[in-house]
């Protein structure tokens, strides 16, 4: 909201499943090097449902305290805004 940007920000995909389920994590930094202070580890699952389709956003934090912060920064917020925009892409398509 403040304008930021933020653009150090890295992520290691763990899994990928087209059209399933992607696993990404900031656990693991490029060469797979641990970061200072890893924050979350994110699923996000994908599965038809009738004539749509069931998106599960899951949000892994390693404590209370950083799932708290997160929580306190928008996150519930924030990735409701993604999905809807999704939606509305996938509407478009």
């Amino acid at each position: 909201p403040d304008g930021t940007k933020v653009t150090d920000r890295h992520c290691c995909y763990l899994e990928i499943v087209p059209n399933e389920r992607l696993v990404w994590t900031d656990a693991l930094l490029p060469g797979y090097r641990p970061p200072g202070e890893p924050f979350i580890t994110a699923v996000i699952s994908l599965q038809p449902d009738g004539k749509g389709t069931r998106y599960t956003a899951t949000a892994i934090h390693r404590d209370e305290a950083t799932r708290n912060n997160h929580e306190e920064m928008g996150f519930f917020d924030g990735w409701g805004t993604v999905a809807d925009q999704l939606a509305q892409y996938v509407k478009t398509i």
